[in-house]
């Protein structure tokens, strides 16, 4: 995060931003839930999520506000998506989602391998057509970015340390990976208004992604009740609860392992944000076993959507739209390169006939990780957001290695 005093916004104050942020999304809500008139069309076309990603872009870009003298990411990042995977993943049904069959795992696997395959795609290509853009050390840039999209932020990081990427290099890379990300999210967020037509032409079996739903509905329902104060204050003390122990034993886990094995920070083992996203969804996963999972009941994954929401506000903050303009090319590489990520899922769930489900969040799992791989589930449906959950953890377990492995071919072709 830069120095607030040092931007050159109009809003610099946290509290005005973060207020700011949470009228927009108020706003956005209240607008996508009118049934008639020029909001229902408007919505009909563009998303809602898509929106709580844009608005705050267009304010970074134009000026208004400043996402990377803010502190409200950090803030939600580490305070509010550790209690949302929590809250999210206490109501979640295994032996539903055993029954999605593998067709989920596979594609998750074809999003990793799409985006391997995608690095080694763009770098030959523009090495014929443009090679000024991967000249130099660009390769090593290349590497944060997969690091980033089969893992996540601990995976990119860990990439920076592993190839000894210049801060600057690695700051234009972090562009490339908001500005392209982002927009990948919102061509998923836009599909997914278009689901039965994508599986009518995929042939898909949506009946395993019904039956969870269904079952999930039931649930809710058997238990549901209004909210009192008391259940609000139970919901809210499990999830910051859990966040506070998954930092009470990260950061220290993390420490000692950098202190006894060093060599374990390629697969992001000396990260504490990586050991908070494993120990909080793991709690998570402990209390859906137990009464806690009553706590859906009375909304537990309601008030975990309101923190992955403000999470999302916070992540388009930081994009700067007039970025593009910039750099052309080295946007265009990660535009080439994403697009052979998305030409790989949309060949494999053809092939094997997969519900855009399985794709969109096999591929947000690794393009997005657990900030946003649960936001795209909810598209679907709001019960389905814990698989996203599930899927970017195992992106986190994956990230650091196969993005390793992806570094040493394009310093291979980098000569």
């Amino acid at each position: 995060m830069q120095d607030p005093a040092s931007t050159t916004a109009l809003i610099t104050d946290d509290a005005v931003v973060f207020g700011l942020l949470a009228s927009v999304l108020g706003l956005v809500f209240w607008t996508s839930s009118r049934k008639d008139g020029f909001w229902k069309r408007l919505y009909t076309y563009v998303p809602a999520l898509l929106l709580c990603y844009l608005i705050p872009s267009i304010f970074n870009s134009i000026g208004l506000i400043d996402g990377n003298a803010s502190g409200l990411y950090p803030m939600a990042r580490d305070y509010l998506l550790p209690s949302a995977l929590v809250l999210l993943t206490l109501s979640i049904d295994f032996q539903s989602i055993l029954r999605m069959g593998p067709k989920a795992i596979v594609m998750f696997l074809a999003g990793t391998a799409g985006v391997m395959f995608g690095a080694v795609f763009a770098f030959g290509l523009f090495e014929v057509i443009s090679p000024q853009t991967v000249a130099g050390d660009t390769w090593r840039g290349m590497t944060t970015i997969a690091g980033s999209w089969i893992g996540g932020g601990a995976n990119q990081a860990a990439m920076k340390e592993v190839f000894n990427v210049d801060s600057d290099l690695f700051g234009q890379f972090v562009t490339v990976d908001i500005l392209v990300g982002t927009t990948w999210t919102a061509v998923l967020l836009f599909l997914a208004t278009r689901a039965e037509a994508f599986d009518r032409w995929t042939g898909a079996d949506t009946r395993s992604i019904e039956d969870m739903k269904r079952r999930i509905e039931n649930y809710q329902a058997q238990h549901a009740k209004i909210p009192t104060l008391n259940d609000l204050m139970i919901i809210v003390g499990v999830g910051f609860g859990a966040t506070g122990l998954a930092h009470a034993i990260g950061s220290p886990l993390a420490s000692w392992i950098a202190e006894v094995a060093p060599e374990l920070s390629r697969y992001s083992l000396t990260s504490g944000f990586f050991w908070v996203v494993i120990i909080a969804t793991t709690t998570g996963l402990a209390l859906s076993f137990t009464r806690a999972r009553e706590l859906e009941g009375v909304g537990a994954s309601r008030v975990g959507s309101v923190g992955i929401y403000i999470l999302v506000a916070t992540i388009g903050m930081h994009m700067d739209i007039g970025a593009l303009f910039e750099r052309p090319r080295l946007f265009a590489l990660g535009f080439c390169w994403i697009s052979v990520h998305a030409l790989i899922m949309l060949a494999i769930a053809k092939w094997i006939r997969a519900p855009l489900f399985f794709m969109a969040v096999g591929s947000q799992a690794n393009i997005g990780g657990a900030a946003s791989a649960p936001v795209v589930a909810s598209a679907f449906h709001p019960n389905l957001a814990p698989v996203g959950v599930l899927m970017a953890v195992l992106g986190y377990a994956l990230g650091t290695y196969c993005a390793y492995m992806t570094g040493l071919m394009l310093q291979a072709m980098a000569g």
